[in-house]
C-alpha cells in the first residue's frame, strides 16, 4: 500500500472505541453491570456508550482503568514521528512564538 489512509469521522472513531470496550467486557466475562460497578461509570451511561459511542472523556477513562488498559491512552495525541529529513527540517524551521506572542 502506497501511504493510503483511512479517514474516519469522530462518530466512527467514536462507535469503534465503544466496540472495543464492548469486546474487551465479554473477553472477560463480564456483564454491563459488572463493568459499571467496577469503573464507576453509571449502568445507563455504559449502555449509551456501548450502543451509541457516547461517552465522557472521564467515564472513558473510568472505562479503561477498570480495563487495565489506561495505559493505552499515554500514546494519544504524541507528536507524529517524521517521514523524512525534509518534514525534520521543515518541523525544526518552524519558530515557537516568543512569550506573550500569538
Amino acid at each position: 500500500m502506497d501511504n493510503e489512509f483511512i479517514l474516519f469521522t469522530p462518530e466512527e472513531t467514536a462507535q469503534q472505541l465503544a466496540g472495543k470496550i464492548r469486546a474487551l467486557r465479554l473477553a472477560r466475562n463480564w456483564k454491563q453491570a459488572t463493568l459499571a460497578e467496577r469503573s464507576g461509570v453509571t449502568l445507563a451511561s455504559l449502555r449509551r456508550f456501548e450502543h451509541t459511542g457516547q461517552a465522557s472523556l472521564h467515564n472513558l477513562l473510568k472505562l479503561a482503568f477498570a480495563l487495565d488498559r489506561l495505559d493505552e491512552f499515554d500514546s494519544v495525541l504524541n507528536p507524529s514521528i517524521a517521514g523524512s529529513i525534509a518534514e525534520l527540517e521543515a518541523a525544526a524551521a518552524v519558530r515557537k512564538p516568543k512569550r506573550g506572542s500569538k
